[in-house]
């Protein structure tokens, strides 16, 4: 009976250490690209940036005062510089954005979204780009303005 135990319990010993390890290689695998879909597709093994910085660049000063087209083109021209010389590269991409003021009353403006895509993003780079955006808030006169990192939106005051 002792014998049938201990034989049982190294065939238990060599299971483990057996499927452990190959289980956690088909996790690790599945986990590095196979969050979002990607697993097993053509993007495997493809260079990727996984963070984005947006900043939302607007068209008023001290709050609601249209500013010119050249003007805002400027804010626009900077940020690219910046956001470029930084990570390599950005893209501008043109919005509406709105909110409704205490009146109840509907204020919408023009926003430029200005935003690029970085391998890595550390603390050095992050207090670059909100020092930046407070920057263009004191240019703007702005209460506030929007800065987002990974998905997550921050007002800059």
């Amino acid at each position: 009976m002792k014998k049938m135990w201990l034989a049982a319990l190294s065939v238990v010993f060599v299971l483990a250490f057996f499927i452990a390890p190959v289980q956690q290689s088909f996790s690790s695998a599945e986990g590095s690209s196979g969050a979002n879909g990607t697993a097993g597709s053509a993007l495997d093994g493809q260079f990727q940036l996984g963070h984005v910085v947006k900043i939302y660049v607007p068209s008023t000063v001290n709050g609601d005062i249209p500013i010119t087209e050249e003007a805002h083109e400027k804010f626009v021209d900077q940020a690219l510089t910046q956001f470029s010389g930084w990570f390599g590269g950005a893209t501008a991409v043109e919005g509406t954005g709105a909110w409704v003021d205490d009146n109840k009353k509907l204020i919408k403006e023009k926003v430029t979204i200005v935003y690029a895509f970085a391998e890595k993003l550390d603390k050095a780079a992050i207090n670059q780009v909100v020092d930046y955006a407070k920057k263009m808030k004191v240019e703007l006169g702005q209460s506030s303005v929007s800065l987002e990192v990974d998905g997550k939106m921050y007002f800059i005051e």
